[in-house]
């Protein structure tokens, strides 16, 4: 069998397919990167907004209609939501609530797949292992508890669920025997451990985690997935500044809104002043620092003073890009009961507003790195990422086979401002 792989979403859902791809090779399934020449598609959806949800149907009938005779199996969080919208698709042959390997083995026909496969495939899920210098995500946890109001992905993966150190640090040495760099993911890191007790006490914290791979798995480089910033505490700080560049300068810490009014609205569990002087902080003892956000504009009830409480903040703060979205509906969140609703363009104005100071500021820090040196991870299609996460250009006149998986090198700037190394 020939099966073509589709993600949405994030760096968990990608983790989630690399899952998908390694339980069905192990029995005997074939991927192609060519959609024509595949016989099954697996789907994996986000259902972040109600656009990833549109985008997951529409891929679906566009897959169908390029090629008729192809088998389409959902999967993920949408699919977990939406089971029976999906499931009542003509052009859908199976749907997978979430993300097991096993219970999507279990939407094929037995002569469609081995059956002799005496154990689960190994963990770690490797993206490309035959590509240099492809960086690997470990997904470290799943689920979350918090109950923010806008909030659809807690209803679709359900409680935090934490995977066991000793688990971890067997998968994370054999993605380091591919990849420079790992990236620890999952659906909310900051909360890792808190599940696993000990004694009667939590015993594991992300920040212990992170201390333990980077003693006991050498030579790789770690970075952190989204985190919380009331959740990076005292520790992690000190493994910014102290671990030599093992833990990378580069944080996405979400923010949603600068107002507290708003925030309160969103039942987010920290202040913007919280958020405020913890990454002022960070900001100060990290030499350099790549600093991203999400934030969601047009939130209900958000009014003209609030977006200008959120663009101060953002002014003031280091940050190096954003992630600005629009806020959207979900069903069965709370946020989907307010009447206050904002106008789209309204939204879309304070949207673009942020973007332009998002824009400015990256491309300040990007010339501001200019002359420094910075390592790059390799990745395919001649371009690399710099530990504080800027993508640059490599250009060499070496062969793939010749390329190192990671340089240290000056980095350059072109007349366009696209930064380069040279190899």
């Amino acid at each position: 069998m020939k099966i073509h792989f589709v993600t949405f979403g994030c760096k968990a859902n990608q983790y989630d397919t690399e899952k998908f791809r390694q339980e069905l090779v192990a029995r005997g399934a074939q991927v192609v990167d060519d959609i024509s020449s595949a016989d099954t598609c697996v789907i994996n959806t986000c259902t972040v907004t109600n656009q990833a949800d549109a985008e997951a149907r529409r891929a679906i009938r566009k897959i169908k209609r390029e090629n008729p005779g192809i088998e389409i199996m959902v999967a993920g969080c949408s699919a977990a939501l939406h089971f029976d919208k999906y499931s009542a698709m003509e052009q859908v042959r199976g749907v997978l609530k979430g993300h097991d390997p096993q219970q999507l083995v279990g939407l094929f026909s037995q002569d469609e797949l081995r059956s002799d496969v005496d154990e689960e495939p190994i963990g770690g899920a490797l993206l490309r292992r035959d590509k240099r210098g492809t960086r690997a995500f470990m997904k470290i946890q799943d689920g979350c508890d918090r109950r923010c109001a806008f909030c659809a992905t807690r209803l679709a993966r359900g409680a935090s669920r934490s995977r066991r150190p000793e688990e971890l640090i067997k998968e994370a040495r054999g993605l380091a025997e591919h990849h420079p760099e790992i990236v620890l993911t999952g659906v909310h890191i900051g909360h890792y451990g808190y599940d696993i007790k000990e004694d009667g006490h939590k015993a594991h914290t992300l920040s212990k985690l992170v201390a333990r791979l980077i003693e006991e798995v050498p030579d790789v480089r770690w970075r952190l997935g989204s985190v919380e910033a009331t959740e990076i505490d005292d520790m992690m700080i000190d493994l910014l500044e102290q671990s030599g560049g093992r833990l990378v300068p580069h944080l996405h810490v979400p923010m949603q809104s600068g107002s507290d009014d708003v925030l309160r609205r969103m039942r987010r569990w920290h202040s913007r002043e919280q958020y405020r002087s913890r990454m002022l902080e960070i900001a100060s003892r990290v030499p350099y620092l790549g600093f991203g956000a999400d934030i969601i504009v047009g939130f209900p009830g958000e009014e003209e003073r609030h977006h200008a409480e959120t663009r101060a903040l953002v002014e003031e703060l280091p940050f190096t890009y954003l992630h600005v979205f629009p806020y959207s509906v979900r069903n069965d969140t709370l946020a989907a009961t307010f009447k206050d609703q904002v106008p789209g363009d309204v939204a879309a104005e304070r949207g673009r507003d942020l973007r332009q100071i998002a824009q400015s500021k990256g491309e300040l820090y990007r010339a501001q790195r200019v002359g420094q040196a910075a390592e790059v991870v390799i990745e395919e299609g001649g371009y690399g990422l710099t530990e504080d996460y800027l993508r640059v250009r490599v250009d060499t006149e070496l062969g793939d086979d010749e390329l190192p998986v990671k340089v240290y090198a000056p980095l350059n700037m072109d007349s366009n401002g696209e930064l380069f190394v040279v190899v």
